[in-house]
């Protein structure tokens, strides 16, 4: 496994012609260990960044993604085959060439005030993650942050970093006029396996950390426990909603693990290397969650799975939530407050200006 990474190898995407390495046999008493991989960016220069999402699953309608892959590394993750549309692999590419739109906050600016443009809360975080660690430098989404405040734009944002507490003096006064929420997603607290399952993520008391911090500043917190992963990380269900309503968390939800198109690969040959002694278990346990099947994208199904073991998470998880006060619904974000910005006036022109207009 390349060190620091998450997917165990380069695998080939649906539309590229790229070959995974694979180790010849031989054993080898001077082979050194693989140099760490560095981390690529790219710019995308998109002419625009709203996204309109149409899913009975979500519920939200527009989303925002300011970067594509992330250095997250997490290997489960769903986003990983839309790294195959640009020609590369869903496994290591993804989370070493990573795409940014540095324009995002301008082209933001500009849909936003377009003459008869109607709000609607814009969700960020949906796809990859917009606080992974580029966000340090590159403040993409700081920027984004600062136009939405600006126009009073209401906002939902899901992460798995601290990075996010960097900008609570922008989300907490949007959060007191309800304009803005954050859910950090939490899948584990135990740091060795974080370091396993999300290798660039920040370890879990930094979440919680970043829990406090917003929710000292007002902006509502809420906590997702995604993916529930049988024999890996659900049996940490009841403990997750503990620790984050005891660091502000008002609002809880869950989605198990799901193993869309190259993801199921990925998957299984990172469990192998990294569970031996369960990776076939947990495998049957997948099964059992899907109708028999590594995955079933079927609306209604995918996000929280069917069949016993399914009923079983849904009850742990709703009684967890009752117990620990996290069993609310986040309240609606306010779209009412959006103030587009004033036309500029026109300029007002002399009379020899008019004059010559005229003879022109």
């Amino acid at each position: 496994m390349a060190k620091g990474r998450g997917a165990v190898s380069n695998r080939s995407g649906r539309f590229d012609l790229s070959r995974a390495a694979e180790h010849d046999g031989w054993e080898r008493e001077d082979e050194e260990e693989p140099p760490r991989l560095r981390t690529e960016l790219s710019v995308d220069r998109s002419k625009s960044v709203i996204s309109k999402v149409v899913s009975p699953d979500l519920n939200f309608e527009r989303s925002l993604n300011p970067y594509r892959g992330c250095e997250h590394g997490c290997v489960y993750c769903f986003a990983r085959p839309t790294h195959a549309w640009l020609g590369l692999s869903p496994g290591l590419d993804f989370e070493t060439k990573i795409t940014m739109k540095p324009d995002t906050p301008a082209l933001l600016r500009r849909a936003l005030s377009r003459p008869g443009y109607k709000p609607k809360t814009l969700a960020i975080g949906t796809n990859t993650d917009p606080y992974q660690p580029v966000e340090k430098s590159q403040r993409i989404m700081r920027g984004v942050l600062e136009v939405l405040s600006e126009f009073s734009h209401p906002v939902a944002i899901v992460t798995k970093s601290a990075l996010v507490a960097r900008d609570a003096d922008i989300l907490g006064p949007m959060g007191r006029r309800g304009l803005a929420r954050v859910s950090l997603s939490l899948t584990t607290l135990d740091p060795a396996l974080s370091a396993r399952m999300e290798p660039r993520a920040a370890q879990p008391a930094r979440r919680l950390w970043a829990m406090r911090r917003l929710a000292a500043a007002g902006c509502p917190v809420g906590v997702m426990t995604a993916p529930l992963i049988p024999a890996i990380n659900d049996h940490e269900i009841e403990a997750l909603l503990k620790a984050a309503a005891a660091s502000g968390a008002k609002s809880a939800g869950y989605v198990v693990l799901r193993l869309p198109l190259e993801v199921r690969d990925l998957f299984v040959e990172w469990l192998e290397a990294t569970f031996p002694d369960r990776a076939a278990r947990v495998m049957r346990q997948v099964r059992d969650l899907h109708g028999g099947k590594d995955y079933d994208p079927e609306w209604g199904k995918r996000l929280a799975g069917q069949g016993p073991l399914a009923d079983l998470i849904r009850r742990r998880f709703a009684r967890a939530a009752r117990e620990a006060g996290l069993d609310r619904p986040a309240p609606p974000l306010r779209e009412d407050l959006f103030t587009p910005p004033s036309a500029p006036p026109a300029p007002q022109l002399s009379f020899l200006d008019r004059l010559g207009e005229a003879q022109g």
